[in-house]
């Protein structure tokens, strides 16, 4: 039904989650990172309230992942029905998977680093995903979508995905990279690698005009000047 990975940049202090489900629209409800503060991918049989939630403990509790993690699945019940991993921006990582948790299913710590899945060919997809944002360089977004391709490669999910996002927090309060397939009949996590190829080249572009418009480049839009 759903892998996903969350990680941190050591270099940049970066946090992201790259994710995909057999599900409609996964980016709406799964991955959730704030900056300076953590990430969460909240999957199975999701309660989507569970990923902010675990941000705001990691925040005002001021608590390592585990024990956010913790305290959250307990507040809220149904835990045998999750699946969840957290990392904070120190790099410590959580996860939990419950009884209920759909067919072959597996959680992997890595390196700054975790990931997991539901529904899988086989528990080796979630390891290839972890070896594979290990062993890869370059920005995050491109780890992150380095360990999707070798899920997809050591099987993936045990029926089509339709569904992908990346979100990726930095410095600023809203996301540095928030893009997403929300449905596709062929290759969701191909097309949401073309979709940071395209974006890439101006997404630093995006954040200077919005903190200082008058430096803002132009498109050549109707509008933009």
């Amino acid at each position: 039904m759903t892998f996903s990975i969350i990680g941190r940049c050591q270099e940049t202090g970066q946090l992201g989650i790259a994710i995909s489900s057999s599900s409609i629209a996964v980016g709406a409800r799964c991955p959730w990172v704030r900056a300076g503060v953590g990430a969460v991918a909240t999957q199975n049989i999701t309660l989507p309230a569970l990923g902010p939630q675990v941000l705001d403990a990691l925040e005002q509790g001021q608590m390592p992942p585990a024990a956010a993690l913790d305290r959250v699945l307990s507040a809220n019940g149904w835990s045998e029905y999750r699946q969840l991993t957290v990392i904070d921006s120190h790099g410590q990582v959580a996860f939990f998977t419950g009884k209920q948790a759909l067919g072959v299913h597996h959680a992997v710590a890595g390196e700054q680093c975790v990931a997991a899945g539901n529904l899988l060919t086989a528990p080796a997809v979630i390891d290839a995903m972890v070896a594979a944002f290990e062993q890869s360089a370059g920005h995050l977004a491109d780890r992150l979508l380095a360990a999707m391709q070798a899920a997809l490669a050591a099987g993936g999910e045990a029926g089509p995905v339709h569904s992908a996002a990346l979100k990726i927090a930095g410095e600023l309060t809203w996301p540095l990279v928030d893009l997403r397939v929300d449905w596709a009949e062929h290759d969701p996590i191909g097309q949401l690698d073309g979709l940071w190829q395209a974006y890439r080249p101006q997404m630093q572009d995006y954040v200077t005009r919005a903190l200082d418009p008058t430096a803002a480049p132009s498109y050549g839009v109707p509008g933009d000047e």
